[in-house]
């Protein structure tokens, strides 16, 4: 089986785990559970840039006791997905359009077959912008509510103003610079970097045991965003200016910011929950970018938003 658990990690009994295609040839690993006890439906998870299968384990087995099927994915270029350049280690994919593929994938070939419905989505960061993007230009949306954390609808501030970091963006790519590291970038994984600077976790044993499983198994690393994914994120990222497209977002959503993110905007995620026609968005003031992965204090308060906006997790 290719998925590995670790002491701190265990991997939840009953996995399945395999590959499956995307309709351009790229190949997807995938996993899925069944559910303890009485099955209410099944959870699509959608992970964040450069996360994989392995990371959410602890958020499978509290879906589980809930009574869900779960359902998860490596997106193409992380996690032991295909990778789409030489350098394995780069964070790179030419069009965010590209993941609405792997969406496909995995409902036609893994969910829609053979999980129970209804069908429900948890995304977080990356994993929620392209979510939004399925739930805006697909018809039929398979997923009757979806739960997004830290969703990536426009970058927190940086040293360099949104402006200049898009000119240095278009400019690098249409110098062929676009699979070279964005600036400060390299082949470590957030997840391996120092705790005490990182932007991800208040938690150090949530975030150290994460980090003991790219350890493990260092082909699953993704490093730092190359110039072409920096830019196709972007663009993506652009369409949530534009008020038709958000209007086409019509299943309901819940957006949870987190409080102290230093990745995404939380003032974005907030003014994004006001304009959905069927969304909201709540704020977990103290939490870092990588809800999921926080101290209890904090990943608890998740837990609770997503029981009360699913129907049926509050019964576990």
């Amino acid at each position: 089986m290719d998925i590995i658990g670790t002491a701190q990690n265990p991997l939840p009994g009953g996995t399945i785990c395999g590959y499956i295609k995307a309709a351009d040839g790229v190949c997807l690993r995938y996993a899925r559970w069944e559910s303890k006890g009485n099955t209410k439906g099944t959870i699509c998870i959608f992970t964040g840039r450069g996360e994989f299968i392995e990371k959410q384990f602890e958020t499978v087995s509290d879906l589980r006791r809930r009574g869900f099927h779960v359902a998860v994915l490596d997106w193409r270029g992380q996690g032991r997905s295909g990778r789409l350049i030489a350098n394995p280690l780069k964070g790179y994919v030419r069009s965010f359009t590209d993941y609405q593929k792997d969406i496909k994938a995995l409902l036609d070939q893994i969910v829609l077959p053979d999980c129970p419905p209804p069908y429900y989505a948890l995304a977080h960061s990356m994993g929620g912008t392209v979510l939004l993007h399925y739930a805006a230009t697909t018809r039929p949306v398979w997923f009757r509510r979806m739960v997004i954390t830290s969703p990536m609808i426009r970058l927190a501030p940086k040293s360099l103003p949104l402006p200049m970091i898009r000119l240095i963006t278009r400019l690098a790519c249409a110098l062929g610079l676009g699979r070279l590291y964005i600036p400060g970038g390299d082949a470590t994984p957030a997840e391996m970097q120092d705790f005490s600077t990182n932007s991800l976790s208040s938690d150090p044993g949530r975030f150290g045991r994460i980090g003991a499983v790219l350890k493990a198994d260092p082909a699953l690393s993704t490093g730092s965003p190359t110039f072409a994914w920096l830019r196709a994120a972007l663009k993506a990222m652009d369409a949530f200016n534009d008020k038709d497209f958000i209007a086409r977002i019509e299943t309901p959503v819940l957006l949870i910011a987190a409080g102290r993110d230093k990745v995404v905007s939380r003032r974005a995620i907030e003014k994004l929950g006001q304009a959905m026609p069927a969304g909201g968005a709540v704020t977990i003031d103290g939490a870092r970018h990588d809800i999921q992965i926080e101290a209890n204090l904090y990943r608890d308060q998740f837990l609770a938003a997503f029981d009360a906006f699913i129907p049926g997790s509050d019964e576990k």
